[in-house]
């Protein structure tokens, strides 16, 4: 039977019900009641490791933050028996690398589990945005929800299931990305490793910050938009402005002005956006591509011969980006008189489809939180949050992503945490964890 993304997304909404999953809730055996305990006896713990890390500038670019970071956190997959090790990337890529914890089980013995979070933020060195600031309950600072929170729920979970002694046997590899907030080019190179775990996993699950739906209610993620970049270079017959609109044309401004409002009026559909973040123009356009930036000279009195346009796609699956993509090269082909234009796109993240089997995901992970009494998850739209890790994975494997901390307004001067989102995030993904390794 064909399934459709409304019917898939209807059924994991299900997954949040107890009134309507098929599956009776069951209670919280003695070894997950110790789990539990464990987690809520050391949660003051978990919380100082997060303030340690965040207190640890780690902006995509500063490869030395990222691998300090790293080191915090390796000390912890050390004490847990984890082989830890750190993933370099080639100079040239001006990347951290990524830390690696890897334990082997017992073959056979259960699911073999991969578990992502990274450890960069969008907070370069200098940043104005408090490092770590407490006020009214709520934790301010760079990364602590995206996604710092979401790697101390990780380790504060294994140290729960270790403590109870419910990790023995377990096969689960840690992989912690220095580059998500910017990965890395050649992509195959930045996401080698992790690809290479996936293809040795039966289930990935992704730390990204939790996201509340439009209800407020707590969601995981199941499926997440592809992105992809395109840059639109427009051309004009230069002269004297007193000839626009006739023996010279329209120019490259007034070309480049129909077809982003064009894309506006033709292109969009539900799930689908595209955004031009980046426009210079002028008789002299230079653009810096590596530092997103350029410079652009012109005179009212001239018209100008070079637009250059940079933007992002974004799409549910490749059926939308294809139909995008046909509908923005016939629009960028029509071309007002005396100018010209070409369109180019790039692909980057790969979409991550709502699956029968993340979806069995969510079910287990929404089984847990009941049993837990930390009450029902749902599905999150896949157009209610960007890019991630787990795009590069979810093709080879069972994705859930969106187990990590609860803030507000991430990658913006306001970050923050619920700081009880840690607690119960590592208790969910804790009693998750056990069960998929049972």
């Amino acid at each position: 039977m064909r399934r459709t993304m409304g019917w898939l997304l209807a059924t994991a909404a299900l997954a949040g019900s107890t009134e309507t999953t098929t599956v009776a809730a069951q209670t919280l055996d003695p070894v997950e009641q110790r789990i539990v305990a464990e987690v809520r006896s050391h949660a003051p713990q978990a919380l100082d490791l997060l303030r340690q890390s965040v207190l640890i500038n780690s902006g995509t670019m500063n490869a030395g933050g990222v691998r300090e970071v790293g080191q915090l956190f390796r000390s912890q997959f050390d004490a847990l028996g984890s082989q830890a090790r750190w993933v370099d990337m080639p100079p040239a890529m001006r990347r951290a690398g990524h830390l690696l914890a890897t334990r082997a089980g017992a073959p056979g013995k259960g699911k073999r589990l991969l578990l992502l979070g990274h450890l960069d933020t969008v907070f370069e060195p200098g940043s104005a945005v408090p490092m770590w600031e407490q006020k009214d309950g709520r934790i301010r600072g760079q990364g602590v929800a995206d996604m710092k929170g979401g790697d101390v729920i990780v380790i504060a979970a294994l140290q729960a299931l270790q403590r109870a002694g419910a990790l023995e046997g377990a096969t689960i590899a840690v992989l912690f990305s220095g580059d998500e907030e910017d990965a890395g080019e050649p992509i195959a190179t930045s996401r080698a490793t992790m690809r290479e775990l996936a293809q040795r996993s039966d289930a990935a699950l992704s730390f990204e910050s939790s996201i509340p739906d439009q209800d407020g209610r707590t969601t995981a993620t199941v499926g997440r938009r592809a992105t992809a970049s395109w840059e639109l270079q427009v051309s004009g017959r230069q002269g004297h402005s007193m000839n626009v609109f006739g023996a010279n044309g329209y120019g490259a401004v007034y070309e480049a002005a129909r077809i982003l409002d064009a894309f506006r009026r033709e292109v969009a559909e539900p799930g689908l956006t595209f955004n031009p973040g980046l426009i210079l123009g002028g008789t002299e356009v230079e653009r810096d591509a590596a530092n997103a930036r350029g410079s652009a000279f012109g005179k009212t009195n001239v018209i100008a011969n070079s637009v250059a346009v940079s933007g992002d796609l974004r799409y549910l699956d490749y059926a939308q980006r294809d139909r995008a993509q046909a509908r923005m090269r016939a629009i960028v082909a029509r071309h007002l008189p005396g100018a010209g234009a070409s369109i180019a796109f790039q692909e980057a993240y790969p979409p991550m489809a709502v699956t029968p089997g993340n979806l069995k995901l969510l079910e287990l992970y929404a089984r847990a939180s009941r049993d837990a009494g930390l009450g029902p998850i749902g599905a999150l739209p896949a157009e209610a949050r960007g890019a991630g890790d787990i795009q590069f994975v979810a093709p080879l494997v069972d994705s859930l992503d969106g187990l990590g901390a609860s803030g507000n307004g991430a990658h913006s001067p306001n970050e923050d945490l619920d700081p009880a989102s840690i607690e119960r995030g590592a208790i969910r993904a804790a009693l998750l964890i056990y069960r998929l390794t049972r």
